[in-house]
């Protein structure tokens, strides 16, 4: 079984190859920069560098598509810095690129990550199910960026039917080997890792913020129950329980530090804008206000149980924090950006700019 898999030395990606590379499959692995080939899980798979935003990407990715059973599309532009590729052009017309690569090579079974960031915001504490509507955070844009992939994929439905589509719709997604690149996009070069879970740290936290987490390992088992039993449709991933600002402040300091969140965004753009912080306000508004969700479908139809529970999960991600953890790619161990006051470090969340 040939299966090709973009993004694959991210965050989700390695957790893919941890998951798949034990078995009888030829792996391709596509990156923008090769991981070390000498590190597990890497070391199993074939690798192909290809910028996916690039226009002559088609072709390439035609290549390496053609004769797969499957393709699974993970790469995305999360929280680029400002000398990585724009946004825009890595996620939208990447994503492009990938569906019409997927569309010449006739590859029988594609597998995107989607986000729960896609879903129009309900009500604070009720989950939402698959049916839910696509509309997104108009001020994110990550969200927006996850919307217009949703609405990609259901052209290439359309256009497409001989081709099986799934989609996955995460919550934020974590693990020990995600640690340095979270912190980096959280805190940037200024706080002191050493500081995390400390029990007289304060933790800056609005009342009423809920978040819900899963590990990658437990997406991964998601994505190999799709592969295996050649699943199409949308389906939610997240580990319970949802997690209050309570429980995050004290997993990642000791006590939450009252504060609303319009101090706390105000705080980030002046933070951002000064090339002093690298965390955009449009996040906070995403974590304000994304969906909760009901991954009751994974559960039944893929048989889907994750092992490690939120609580977990987290924990591990503010441990491995806190020791200094780096991932085994790039990605995964992003060198800390050189601070230059009145420079944003990384390219603005606000799909207006």
């Amino acid at each position: 079984m040939k299966i090709v898999v973009t993004g694959a030395s991210g965050n989700i990606g390695t957790a893919v190859l941890r998951a798949l590379s034990g078995e009888n499959r030829e792996l391709i692995g596509i990156a923008r920069r090769r991981p070390p080939q000498d590190q597990e899980p890497y070391s199993r798979v074939r690798w192909l560098e290809c910028d996916i935003g690039e226009p002559r990407a088609v072709n390439v990715l035609s290549d390496a598509f053609t004769g797969a059973d499957a393709v699974v599309h993970l790469a995305w532009a999360i929280h680029p810095r400002r000398t990585d590729p724009p946004m825009n052009r890595t996620n939208t017309e990447g994503s492009a690129h990938v569906l019409q690569a997927v569309s010449a090579a006739e590859v029988p079974h594609l597998v995107c990550a989607s986000s729960v960031a896609a879903y129009t915001p309900a009500e604070r504490w009720s989950r939402v199910d698959e049916y839910q509507s696509r509309t997104g955070l108009p001020n994110s844009a990550y969200s927006r960026g996850k919307v217009v992939l949703e609405t990609q994929l259901d052209a290439f439905e359309h256009n497409e039917p001989a081709t099986q589509v799934a989609r996955i719709r995460p919550c934020a997604v974590v693990q020990g080997d995600s640690a340095a690149e979270l912190s980096g996009w959280l805190f940037g070069s200024l706080l002191p890792r050493s500081l995390i879970g400390r029990r007289w740290t304060p933790v800056p936290l609005w009342k009423h913020l809920r978040l819900q987490l899963v590990h990658a390992d437990d997406v991964a088992s998601a994505l190999q129950a799709i592969l295996e039993q050649r699943a199409a449709g949308a389906f939610n991933l997240a580990a319970d329980p949802t997690m209050s600002a309570r429980m995050l402040a004290e997993t990642f300091g000791g006590f939450r530090a009252p504060v609303s969140r319009t101090v706390l965004a105000a705080g980030a753009a002046a933070g951002w804008r000064l090339g002093l912080l690298p965390l955009h306000p449009a996040w906070l508004d995403l974590a304000d206000r994304a969906c909760l969700v009901d991954s009751g479908k994974a559960r039944r139809e893929l048989g889907w149980v994750p092992r490690c529970d939120a609580v977990a999960a987290c924990d591990e991600l503010a441990k491995t924090m806190r020791g200094g953890r780096s991932g085994p790619s790039d990605p995964l161990a992003p060198a800390r950006p050189r601070v230059r006051f009145g420079r944003p470090t990384h390219q603005s969340q606000n799909p207006l700019d």
